[in-house]
């Protein structure tokens, strides 16, 4: 649908009858359609992979091997994404003796279609973890970044969080959503509360279970954002605040030009998500430093 009339569609239910806009609004954020699909210079890392499956929450999930290092990196996509998204950054990791892993969630990439949220990129990374044991670093895009914080504070084993295009708190996914749908305060709210009900949760409860900035990571796990400026979907303060709230612990790394997306493949992207892969912040600082 043209961008232009569901914000007018949205508009006007939100005027009319704020519960059902809220209502048609939840339906609509967890649409998975149309699937991304692969990039034809992705394809030859997507062919390289060793593919397998996992089932999580009654779902299959597909599974993606690179390399046969000893130490494992685990690249978590965002919504609407795939693991091949991350192609560029698989070589990167490979050619540094890393073993990478990665998967597509139900009805992402090559996974089959099913009704999905942020539980089960959560259950696929608990599982990935049970198979691979403790990961050197997990890398998260966008939604992917959310889950796999929530993954980490809640026992995933790692020293090392990177994000990318992310954000620390569902809270900015809902209120982007808000935005581009043009809700209504009281739309809004409606919309928030079927949010929050989904998963079983009132606001205080999921920011407990969901808000890394309000209730940060361990304080030995290590973080590294990367966020571009002109970033459309995610605003780049998401990545900002959750900085802040780790404190000395944890870098920002800005682009600028290439949006939600395009960040993946950025040279200044790939530098700084290997730098800390091999050597953590301190590693990052020196590449900064070379930088400026």
């Amino acid at each position: 649908m043209n961008p232009t009339w569901t914000r007018r569609l949205f508009r006007t239910a939100s005027t009319v009858s704020p519960e059902l806009a809220g209502r048609l609004a939840l339906r609509a954020f967890f649409v998975t359609q149309p699937r991304l699909a692969l990039r034809e210079q992705d394809a030859a890392t997507d062919a390289a992979a060793d593919r397998g499956a996992i089932r999580v929450r009654g779902k299959d999930v597909v599974t993606y091997s690179w390399g046969a290092g000893d130490e494992t990196v685990l690249l978590v996509h965002g919504w609407r994404g795939r693991a091949s998204q991350f192609a560029p950054l698989v070589r990167e990791l490979v050619a540094e003796g890393f073993h990478v892993v990665a998967f597509d969630a139900p009805a992402h990439g090559a996974s089959p279609a099913a009704p999905t949220d942020i539980r089960d990129w959560i259950a696929a990374i608990d599982e990935l973890q049970r198979r691979q044991g403790r990961f050197r670093l997990v890398v998260g895009h966008s939604f992917g970044a959310l889950a796999t914080l929530t993954a980490v504070r809640a026992g995933t084993t790692t020293a090392r969080v990177a994000t990318i295009a992310g954000a620390g708190t569902p809270q900015v996914f809902v209120d982007q959503f808000s935005m581009m749908l043009d809700l209504t305060p009281r739309a809004k709210a409606a919309f928030e509360r079927r949010f929050h009900a989904k998963f079983g949760e009132d606001a205080a409860s999921m920011r407990r279970r969901f808000d890394a900035v309000a209730d940060p990571l361990l304080p030995h796990v290590e973080l590294l954002s990367v966020h571009d400026d002109t970033d459309r979907q995610v605003p780049a303060t998401a990545s900002a605040d959750l900085v802040e709230a780790h404190g000395g612990r944890a870098r920002l790394v800005r682009t600028h030009g290439l949006g939600h997306n395009r960040v993946l493949a950025d040279d200044v992207t790939l530098d700084a998500v290997t730098a800390f892969a091999t050597g953590g912040l301190a590693r990052v600082d020196e590449l900064l430093a070379r930088a400026a």
